[in-house]
């Protein structure tokens, strides 16, 4: 990551000397990313390709600015956040929690949550437990849906999600807990009545 990071920092560098063609690069690497990080935050998917690009104009107009104390992708994964947020807040009646869709099930449904139990023989609980984790996460607050999403989905470190939401490396750990926590209290009378039913067979 951080012979990435370098080779960012360098296009950056050149951006801000005032090299377009650095910049363009810089969209093609990270376009399809932001696109699936704004994805999941939008309800309607025809809104997506808008959102990306407000948050590449907004991010050419701040790079200027940029002084690579976080890594660019970080930096560039929070001017899309805000972006859609701001978009679902001008779409007023579409509010986030509703923003889930099948698509973060099936994501969902590849995490540490589902692999010990999606066994062929158990299909019909996997499928259950996809459905129960994705109505947790859309019932969870904004913040703690978003330090999920950024972990389970994102894949993105401790510190890396820390610096996207702007908040302490401790928030972000106490958000993430939280967020599990909520998730298995819903998963738990499923797995309880699984285990009910295997044992009584």
């Amino acid at each position: 990551m951080g012979n990435e990071r370098s080779i960012d920092q360098a296009l950056v560098e050149r951006v801000q000397q005032g090299d377009k063609k650095a910049f363009d690069l810089l969209v093609l690497k990270y376009q399809l990313r932001v696109s699936k990080l704004v994805a999941r935050f939008l309800r309607n998917p025809s809104d997506v390709p808008d959102v990306v690009q407000d948050t590449f104009i907004k991010a050419y107009r701040a790079l200027p600015n940029f002084r690579g104390d976080s890594a660019f992708y970080t930096w560039i994964y929070r001017i899309a956040i805000n972006t859609a947020k701001n978009h679902l807040v001008s779409m007023s009646r579409k509010s986030p929690a509703n923003s889930i869709d099948v698509q973060d099930a099936e994501d969902y449904g590849a995490s540490d949550w589902l692999k010990e139990y999606a066994t062929p023989e158990r299909k019909v609980l996997a499928d259950e437990i996809q459905v129960n984790i994705n109505q947790a996460v859309s019932q969870l607050p904004p913040d703690l849906r978003e330090a999920i999403m950024l972990r389970e989905m994102e894949g993105l470190s401790y510190e890396d999600i820390a610096t996207t939401m702007d908040c302490p490396i401790g928030t972000v750990r106490s958000r993430i807990f939280r967020a599990r926590e909520a998730i298995d209290e819903k998963l738990e009378p499923l797995l309880d009545e699984y285990s009910h039913n295997v044992g009584s067979t």
